[in-house]
């Protein structure tokens, strides 16, 4: 039987640098991290996804691995990685590691051997150019702060390509030797405790890359042994992986247009097992910018049907710039004007660089109000770090690291992520009077049965006792008031129906669902309201207010 833990499972998203710190250095740790899995407890997550912590120079937030089998030892080393996954294991608490292997960083031995020998079987691991490519300052994915994808090697006489930055060389997919060394790092982690892997850009990984790397060297020498279709490589990776231990995910990031999606899960569902949904998350935040519900519905509406097994990956915010490049200028524009109204907020021509708390103004309600939102579109909701509590920006910071900070757990001068003086922290702590660790931190709203932190760990006990959400349909309910986004999801006899006002003002709706059931019992209602009703009645919800509501059963 398939184990689809996933359908029902909320993630918490963390980055082991910037969460605790156990041992004083200023460096966030596993140690450190193993102390607080009682938050994430707490919280009601059931999966933790770890940002990369593997070995690197850390030019780019540990996505430049120098070596897959080893902890970045500001981290803690491998037996700290174990004990805590152990911990979070004891407490019902899956972990999945981001896997990258688009490219390595320039320091990886790999390299370092690929250059300094053209004969050496490593040089093939990446993809050289004796020429620069004429297209070579196209394609670049960071505008404004990247120039080119090929870059002169001094010592390999020769030109490398680099979809990221200069120093993240990208890997030669179609050699099977490349393969074989993902096969060992996948097998290692999984041995190690993991449930899967968030697979970094994965359209990266299996566009059809200069010098062909989905081309063997049998097709290359004019013979036809070449993959059809380059998404086979994500079937190849879920086969690996599902040998290895069967109930173990695959998490794609994958911000691409709607009808290529479905390649990314494969028609029999054997390539992604979730894939992040990219186009809802831009679709929210216009939605959440005109105050009107309606992009959210049209959105949903036009989503490609996946398999049964197959999930979506809702979210609002993550540890990148929030990527508005699918929507059209005027309407990214619009989300700017509201959200980034400086253009020091706003990154690489697409993104905002802050977090959501701070694009709606510090205001709890509003907050709550997107994350219940967040909850309640169907896929499993994923959380970044600080979310829960309000967390802000630290602009002063380049590009994504604004949203990089370290955890606010109570208003000391180091906000408790560690003992060392805030001076000699992995990075500065929000500085802003407002989001500052002495305004927002986990200590204080602890305390405060309607504080920010409440609130979230009340809507995710919702959420999970809601599987209807994760497992089952949702439709959209018409109302008549555009501010208003009415969601019925349904599974095995069991209906939920969820409300939420986008906009500042007191609204009245009545839910079209008279002719499927009798009565709506409140689940969740951040504004009282009665023990049950007729599902025919109007519903009152306050600006940026929600309702949850459990269904009777479906009339026949």
């Amino acid at each position: 039987m398939l184990d689809l833990w996933y359908k029902n499972a909320v993630v918490y998203c963390v980055d082991v640098e910037t969460f605790m710190d156990a041992d004083g250095d200023g460096c966030g740790d596993f140690q450190g991290l193993a102390d607080r899995l009682d938050h994430i407890e707490a919280l009601g997550a059931t999966c933790i996804w770890l940002l990369p912590f593997y070995a690197s120079p850390n030019r780019d937030n540990g996505y430049d691995v120098s070596d897959y089998y080893q902890v970045d030892p500001r981290l803690g080393s491998l037996g700290d990685f174990v004990r805590f996954a152990r911990e979070a294991r004891g407490r019902g608490i899956r972990v999945i590691v981001d896997l990258v292997v688009n490219h390595t960083s320039i320091d990886h031995p790999w390299f370092q051997k690929a250059r300094a020998d053209p004969n050496s079987r490593y040089r093939d691991f990446y993809l050289w150019s004796e020429e620069r490519p004429e297209d070579a300052a196209s394609g670049v994915v960071f505008p404004g702060v990247q120039e080119t994808t090929w870059t002169w090697d001094e010592a390999a006489q020769a030109y490398y390509f680099h979809r990221f930055y200069a120093h993240q060389a990208d890997l030669n997919l179609a050699n099977p030797a490349v393969r074989e060394e993902i096969e060992k790092i996948m097998g290692f982690w999984l041995e190690l405790g993991v449930s899967g892997f968030r697979l970094d850009a994965v359209p990266f990984i299996i566009e059809d890359k200069p010098r062909s790397p989905f081309r063997t060297a049998g097709q290359r020498n004019g013979t036809a042994d070449a993959e059809p279709d380059p998404h086979a490589f994500l079937t190849y990776l879920r086969r690996f992986m599902s040998w290895r231990k069967a109930e173990a995910i695959l998490l794609a990031e994958a911000n691409v247009p709607s009808e290529t999606i479905p390649a990314y899960f494969g028609d029999d569902a054997d390539r992604m097992t979730m894939v992040f949904d990219f186009l809802l998350n831009q679709a929210t935040s216009l939605a959440l910018a005109r105050e009107d519900a309606r992009p959210i519905a049209a959105l949903m509406r036009e989503r490609p049907p996946i398999h049964e097994v197959a999930q979506w990956a809702t979210f609002l915010r993550n540890h990148d710039e929030l990527d508005l490049g699918r929507l059209s200028d005027a309407e990214r524009a619009e989300v700017f004007a509201a959200f980034a109204p400086d253009e020091g907020m706003r990154l690489y021509d697409r993104g905002i660089r802050r977090r959501l708390a701070s694009m709606l103004g510090g205001d709890t309600r509003r907050i709550a109000m997107a994350t219940s939102l967040m909850l309640a579109l169907p896929g499993t909701p994923v959380f970044w770090y600080g979310e829960e509590i309000g967390m802000g920006e630290n602009l002063d910071l380049p590009e994504r690291d604004a949203v990089r900070t370290p955890m606010q757990w109570n208003e000391s001068a180091s906000a408790g992520f560690s003992p060392a003086a805030p001076e000699d922290l992995v990075r500065p702590l929000v500085s802003a009077p407002d989001f500052a660790p002495r305004a927002v931190n986990v200590a204080e709203q602890g305390e405060n049965g309607d504080s920010l932190l409440e609130r979230i760990r009340r809507l995710v006990r919702a959420r999970r006792a809601c599987p209807e959400i994760g497992w089952g349909r949702t439709e959209i309910l018409e109302t008549d008031e555009p501010a208003v986004l009415a969601l019925h999801a349904s599974w095995r006899g069991g209906a939920v129906v969820t409300l939420h006002n986008l906009s500042p003002r007191h609204v009245t709706v009545t839910p079209r669902v008279a002719d499927r059931h009798e009565r709506l019992r409140p689940i969740l209602c951040d504004s009282g309201g009665r023990l049950t009703q007729d599902a025919g009645e109007p519903v009152a919800i306050p600006a940026h207010g929600y309702v949850w509501f459990r269904a009777d059963e479906e009339r026949r």
